[in-house]
């Protein structure tokens, strides 16, 4: 597409969260006007997240009125005085096509001087805000998104389809912090707890980087299958007694237990599991912990005697959605990604497209809010 301005018009559709229990409501909102630092970008495609279902259905607190998603691309369709600039510094112009952080951070904190960013003090999070006077269009289920001066934009490499490419700010560059946490894991055993998107785009970033073993565990016997496709080299059923999943991975690693561990359910007992999991000296990554549950239950003596490290990964780095471009555009096409966008639909039957995510549960549920 040549870099030609479009038409923007007055005023842009965006799908409202109201509260827990409504049906998301079509409502318009006037275009912002720019200023510097900022940009204004027609969306063309959106995915919609678990997170997003967890605010709508009530499972995780939410704000409202609020315009919610946060797995997007789109094309800029405006810049403010002095034009914008790429997070590696290119830059940028009318009709380009882009992605950006779901996690907006001031880059000059206590936390984002210590490579912190999601834990900036003055955090804004794309699709988690509440609607103001000054900040309308502030999430993915819009035709129109409004990035705040400071936003970490990418280009979208060309020949990437939309429906791989939108959730890369969110699932894809979330499971890049993951391994940027776990280390280099060529040559190792990795297990993987999950078979959602986030799980099935770790099996192939860990068989991308040359491991030894991946092995998925997944209770859904309709996700396991899928998970071969993504580089998975074992399946295992977690629904069957803990001890039994140890023995079978313990067998599967030499009788020591997996090098590394990254978990993306969240629940409790995969915790408590993946603990069990790891060789003297592993390392555990957790990402999927991001809903109210009971505490989970490690001993700490065995973390102690057997030199064990945990760690947490919330949301990433600039620098990670850099990597799950990249991550894309080598491998989209050696791993069935667009098959994990199950349905697409317009905005205008976004409710249609929620039940359809909460009922089906596919890894992913596209909408398109504006013909590109």
């Amino acid at each position: 597409m040549p870099n030609i301005l479009p038409t923007i018009p007055p005023f842009a559709r965006a799908a409202v969260f109201e509260a827990v229990g409504r049906p998301l409501a079509i409502c318009e909102f006037p275009i912002p006007e720019l200023q510097p630092g900022e940009a204004l970008v027609q969306i063309t495609c959106a995915t919609i997240c678990g997170s997003d279902l967890h605010s709508f259905t009530g499972r995780r607190p939410a704000p409202a009125p609020s315009v919610l998603g946060h797995e997007m691309i789109g094309r800029i369709a405006a810049l403010g005085p002095g034009g914008l600039n790429t997070y590696d510094g290119r830059p940028l112009a009318a009709g380009d096509r882009v992605t950006w952080s779901m996690v907006w951070s001031c880059g000059e904190c206590f936390y984002c001087r210590r490579q912190l960013r999601p834990k900036c003090e003055k955090l804004q999070k794309f699709g988690h805000e509440k609607i103001s006077d000054r900040r309308a269009l502030f999430g993915a289920l819009a035709e129109y998104c409004h990035l705040p001066a400071g936003t970490a934009v990418f280009r979208v490499p060309d020949g990437l389809p939309d429906d791989v490419a939108c959730p890369a700010n969110c699932a894809t560059a979330t499971v890049a912090a993951v391994f940027r946490n776990a280390g280099c894991c060529e040559g190792k055993s990795v297990v993987v707890h999950g078979a959602g998107m986030l799980g099935l785009t770790a099996c192939a970033m860990a068989a991308e980087s040359g491991a030894a073993a991946v092995i998925c565990l997944e209770p859904d016997p309709r996700r396991r299958p899928l998970a071969s496709r993504f580089g998975a080299t074992t399946l295992l059923d977690n629904a069957q007694p803990a001890e039994e999943t140890r023995k079978q991975v313990f067998a599967l690693t030499h009788g020591r237990g997996a090098d590394v561990a990254m978990d993306f359910a969240g629940y409790p007992e995969a915790l408590e599991l993946g603990f069990h999991l790891l060789r003297e000296g592993g390392r555990f990554v957790v990402a999927g912990a991001t809903f109210p549950a009971r505490p989970v239950q490690w001993p700490g003596e065995l973390l102690v005697k057997r030199l064990l490290q945990i760690v947490g990964v919330y949301n990433y780095e600039p620098e990670d959605l850099g990597r799950a471009l990249e991550f894309l555009a080598a491998a989209h096409l050696r791993y069935p990604f667009a098959e994990l966008v199950a349905r697409s639909f317009p905005l205008a039957d976004i409710n249609a497209a929620f039940d359809y995510a909460e009922r089906q549960r596919p890894p992913r549920v596209a909408v398109v809010p504006r013909e590109p």
